[in-house]
């Protein structure tokens, strides 16, 4: 009875500061496993649609990650910073643009952290669980569509991972991108399991979207939770190609 007593003593020891104690199973960890696919799918070119300041690119090269990085960002601030990240990294490209289903150019809203920043109006939902997020200002942005430049940034034979973190807009850049869809390995983007942003589609659109396109959910790990409630808002979901 004193080594369990002892385990849940450290283990809310450990909460209280911000980190956990739990067993360790390699097959179910969300970093190990992510590594795992994008060994198992032979990723050699990620292309990062929402790059903010180059947070999923610096998580690639950490868990060894040694292929290309083409990352897209379109405002400002955020560009500036990604552009300090990839300094140092020759296999890592920065574009200063966001993508979406029709070129042009449009009003790009900016919040406080730069990371919920969107070209839709965010709604109270979200704002509520996350008051970091709020919008603070605004900017013009170019858009282009992925479709005009694929063939640009990625090779024929090449096994591509579009990573889409566009907080909303993510069946715009899907719309822009249904020539390119075929060539595309795997894709991950952010769904929403409740209204977040004005307009945004519905995680079974996007769902149903993919799998008619030919891809399966592969994986699936929490991004935000409501805090008082603890009912999840946003999830990551991984989609591979089988057909």
């Amino acid at each position: 009875m004193l080594l369990p007593k002892l385990k849940r003593l450290i283990q809310k020891l450990a909460r209280s500061v911000g980190y956990d104690i739990c067993r360790f199973d390699a097959s179910l960890h969300p970093q190990l496993r992510w590594q795992r696919l994008l060994k198992h799918y032979a990723i050699d070119t990620v292309l990062d649609v929402g790059a903010n300041a180059g947070q999923f690119g610096e998580h690639l090269r950490w868990i060894g990650y040694q292929g290309r990085i083409i990352s897209f960002e379109p405002g400002a601030v955020a560009f500036t910073h990604l552009t300090e990240t990839a300094a140092n990294d020759p296999g890592w490209e920065i574009l200063n643009f966001g993508l979406g289903a029709a070129p042009g150019r449009a009003p790009f809203h900016i919040s406080e952290n730069t990371q919920s920043s969107s070209l839709l109006e965010m709604l109270p939902k979200h704002v509520e669980s996350a008051p970091d997020s709020k919008y603070v200002g605004q900017e013009e942005i170019e858009i282009r569509t992925l479709d005009s430049i694929f063939d640009e940034i990625c090779k024929p034979g090449e096994n591509v991972y579009l990573k889409i973190d566009t907080q909303g807009f993510e069946a715009e850049v899907l719309k822009g991108a249904e020539s390119s869809l075929p060539r595309i390995n795997t894709l991950e983007l952010e769904l929403s399991l409740v209204p977040l942003y004005e307009g945004a589609p519905t995680s079974e659109d996007l769902h149903t979207f993919l799998f008619q396109k030919g891809y399966r959910l592969v994986s699936v790990e929490p991004v935000m939770a409501d805090p008082e409630s603890g009912e999840l808002l946003q999830i990551d979901g991984v989609y591979h190609r089988h057909r």
